[in-house]
């Protein structure tokens, strides 16, 4: 993925200037022209990164800066917050309410992925409590409510199209009044696409948003067109009232930084970016920890949803129970494995973590781990109940481990690999032995209880080192110390480093 690549080269010219025995004006060049040419290479405007530069000098004038100030860590948030202004239009969205009926019209360039991208919206929501439904008023091309369909169906999203009607202003009608009798919540209309800017997409789009009268009209753009995005994006917003973006196709194009920026500079917020094919392959856009993500520096927040997401409360005091104990079954090892496959793509989960970055695991590794996770599992469903229990590794005998792999269709060396994997995250596990539950799982007692000596001890060393060792370790516990999901944390962290690590 560029963008992990753009992540990457910004983090290690910021990297190698912290890594300088004195910053002076040489070091930070360096450091500037490095971090501008990753951002040209992403296709993001020569002016923009002009700007850029010459704001940070302005921000970072080491002349000036007294004797005992951190011009490293002046440097690097300066780097952060014109990122950040780069990417921000300054204009929130309009947000959907639970409960209140919603009507969302999607637009865009025929072959932008906007079918699918209705479909990957209407199932974020899904997922969150909301009751999505999905109307079809593409008319023009050939196919599309075949398409609509089979994506709403797997995705189990009331769908309304129609193969006998052409006119898609009586389609659109239909559907959103139907789904608002139904109280569906988030009623989102498919559009006709174009290859060119027709005027006739633009006169169908104005004619569908008078009928439909939406609470919010998401234009939906492909990332490969680059910095050709901002006239785009103007002329759909000069036709219809567009109200945010949804960049696509970001997971395989150099130009997805120029597209951002684009976007950006027509004052229109992206809302998501569509990170693959695939229906969780999806993230919401919010620019400071999306920056955060992309130099390495994590996304915590978005890490405790996702967390959250995964593991039901009332799971939560059993399984700090365990981790107090410091037992680790095949069965608790089992069930982590479920929470970071219900987690979403494994790289998505890692450039959240501080100190990881999306580079770290490149797109074919992760289809790697998950498939090697899947594996494990599939052996594990051959154990029996006492075997699954156990915290004795030596249970496992040679006759147990032949048996198990003749029940999984798998290589007894690819059983002693999965006991391997298990010793190894036990190990890990026990270093949380002695840990202070607090009662009625009051869950920021815990973090309380919780310092960075106790961390250290359970994180790689790989990403200790990258978080800047003890002494960014325990900047990092200061900054979520308040976080009362903290302890949750270790219920998906549990199996992250195993088979996603390349060890």
């Amino acid at each position: 993925m560029v963008l992990a690549q753009l992540g990457g080269s910004i983090s290690r010219a910021l990297q190698q200037m912290s890594n300088a025995t004195v910053i002076d004006e040489k070091v930070l060049n360096e450091c500037l022209n490095e971090i501008s040419r990753a951002l040209l290479q992403s296709d993001v405007q020569f002016r923009m990164v002009r700007d850029m530069q010459t704001n940070i000098k302005k921000i970072v004038n080491l002349d000036d800066l007294a004797a005992g100030h951190n011009k490293r860590r002046i440097i690097q948030q300066a780097v952060f917050n014109e990122l950040c202004k780069m990417l921000d239009p300054g204009k929130p969205s309009f947000t959907p309410k639970k409960g209140k009926t919603s009507v969302i019209m999607f637009v865009g360039l025929q072959g932008s992925g906007k079918t699918t991208t209705c479909t990957k919206y209407a199932y974020y929501y899904q997922k969150k409590g909301w009751k999505p439904a999905l109307v079809c008023a593409d008319t023009f091309r050939a196919g599309a409510f075949d398409q609509l369909k089979q994506n709403a169906t797997k995705a189990k999203i009331p769908f309304y199209g129609s193969y006998m009607e052409s006119d898609p202003v009586k389609i659109a009608a239909e559907g959103v009044e139907r789904f608002k009798q139904e109280n569906c919540d988030l009623i989102i209309v498919d559009t006709s696409g174009r290859h060119k800017q027709e005027a006739a997409l633009f006169e169908e789009m104005r004619q569908v948003s008078e009928t439909t009268k939406p609470d919010l009209v998401i234009f939906v753009m492909d990332s490969s067109i680059g910095q050709a995005a901002f006239d785009q994006a103007q002329a759909f917003r000069q036709s219809v009232a567009v109200g945010a973006v949804i960049v696509t196709k970001m997971d395989g194009h150099a130009k997805g930084g120029g597209a951002l920026s684009a976007v950006a500079a027509t004052k229109s917020p992206v809302i998501f970016i569509g990170t693959g094919e695939h229906m969780d392959e999806f993230e919401i856009f919010d620019v400071k920890p999306f920056v955060s993500r992309l130099l390495g520096m994590g996304d915590w927040s978005g890490f405790m949803d996702k967390i959250h997401e995964v593991v039901p409360t009332d799971q939560q005091p059993e399984l700090l129970q365990k981790l107090s104990e410091g037992t680790f079954t095949l069965r608790l090892m089992y069930e982590q494995f479920q929470n970071i496959m219900n987690m979403g793509p494994i790289s998505q989960v890692f450039s959240m973590l501080p100190g990881f970055s999306a580079e770290l695991m490149p797109k074919g590794h992760e289809k790697e781990s998950q498939a090697k996770i899947k594996r494990y599992m599939t052996m594990m469903d051959s154990m029996t109940d006492a075997e699954l229990d156990s915290t004795n590794p030596k249970l496992m005998n040679e006759s147990r481990i032949i048996r198990i792999a003749r029940g999984s269709g798998r290589q007894v060396r690819d059983v002693m690999e999965m006991i391997e994997e298990y010793k190894r995250l036990a190990k890990v596990w026990s270093k949380m032995k002695g840990l202070k539950i607090p009662k009625k799982g009051d869950m920021s007692a815990l973090s309380r209880s919780m310092n960075a000596q106790h961390m250290s001890k359970i994180l790689p060393p790989q990403m200790l080192k990258q978080m800047g060792g003890m002494g960014g370790l325990q900047s990092l516990m200061k900054q979520m110390g308040g976080n009362k999901d903290m302890a949750s944390m270790f219920g998906g962290l549990g199996g992250l480093g195993g088979p996603g690590s390349d060890r």
